[in-house]
């Protein structure tokens, strides 16, 4: 009997001891795949794979951009009619460039649309979203609000091929709008031929591009306005800060980024405005609105000066990038001392 108790003892010690090696590899293996399973979820994922989807977008930018750019950079350098083998001219007509007239004079009327197209529309614009956000919204509703924002920004929707014949009418000298508008309320002395005086053609286009741009800094700003913390507008209104005052002083610092990508991006857009330029006067009358962008389709279609057109695009192109890079520079200066 002992020897057979004792016998059984040592099996089921046995079969203990067997047991518990067969269950601890189990364990072991158990944690190793939950220690495999968190370091795959705390490695950093693979970078490479993102970079394709680059590719589409990177191949239109060299179709479109870069390609197009060198080749006009290309024939800057010769002289061509668009038929024919190009003649190597060097630098014949960036010198011509240099002692045109006519250019320096486009150069300039295109300085006036940075006023009508950047500055104008960006402080109206201010004004213009900071009372429909502040008044408008909390007095009216922020329905009203969001459809004349949208009545804002209608012109920005539609081209601008329609929008400049649309004002090629109300502007015509005989039986446009404005003109009759002015006979209706006894003005009709003020009766003008507003496109093709060239007096008052680049101030009229200037109008009529304050009225196509103002909706897009007024959009930006309201939507700057709404990461602006309520509590420091009424800070300031308990300290018995008028509302002009809390706009210079709390709304405007705190907007500054849209303020600097508004004026960057508006500029740009009056450096290369040639859509409302074409449909509106094509540059007359005698040159009064002409700009750079017209000037060289005048060279490159008109005049079949390909060269010299190719010249002007190539300085327009290099100064936009160049004021796109300092004011980059600029906001991220800005930006760094701000932090």
């Amino acid at each position: 009997m002992k020897s057979t108790a004792g016998t059984a003892h040592t099996q089921g010690t046995a079969g203990d001891q067997g047991e518990a090696p067969t269950r601890r590899p189990g364990r072991r293996s158990a944690r190793r795949s939950v220690r495999r399973s968190v370091r795959r979820s705390v490695r950093p994922p693979r970078e490479y794979p993102y970079a394709l989807f680059l590719i589409p977008g990177a191949l239109a930018f060299l179709a479109v951009i870069v390609v197009p750019f060198l080749m006009t950079t290309g024939l800057s350098f010769t002289h061509w009619q668009g038929v024919g083998t190009p003649s190597w001219a060097g630098l014949d007509n960036y010198r011509t460039l240099l002692d045109d007239s006519a250019f320096w004079e486009s150069f300039r009327h295109s300085l006036v649309m940075v006023l009508a197209m950047a500055v104008i529309p960006t402080a109206v614009g201010l004004v213009l979203a900071a009372a429909l956000f502040d008044y408008i919204a909390k007095h009216v509703g922020t329905r009203v609000a969001s459809v004349l924002r949208a009545c804002f920004y209608l012109p920005q929707v539609l081209p601008i091929a329609v929008a400049g014949i649309v004002w090629s009418w109300i502007l015509a000298p005989d039986n446009g709008a404005l003109n009759e508008l002015l006979d209706a309320v006894g003005l009709g002395s003020l009766r003008h031929d507003w496109l093709g005086d060239p007096d008052f053609a680049l101030y009229s286009v200037m109008a009529v591009m304050v009225w196509v741009q103002l909706g897009f800094p007024l959009v930006v700003f309201m939507a700057g306005m709404q990461r602006v913390d309520p509590a420091l507008h009424e800070a300031a209104e308990l300290d018995g800060a008028a509302w002009w005052r809390r706009l210079w002083h709390v709304t405007l610092p705190q907007i500054r980024p849209e303020i600097y990508v508004v004026l960057l991006w508006c500029t740009i857009a009056a450096l290369k405005v040639f859509g409302a330029v074409y449909v509106l006067t094509k540059g007359g009358p005698g040159g009064a609105t002409d700009v750079p962008s017209y000037f060289s389709f005048q060279n490159f279609f008109e005049t079949t000066k390909v060269g010299y057109g190719s010249a002007v695009s190539t300085v327009l192109t290099v100064l936009i990038l160049a004021l796109a890079l300092v004011a980059l520079r600029l906001q991220t200066r800005a930006e760094d001392q701000d932090r």
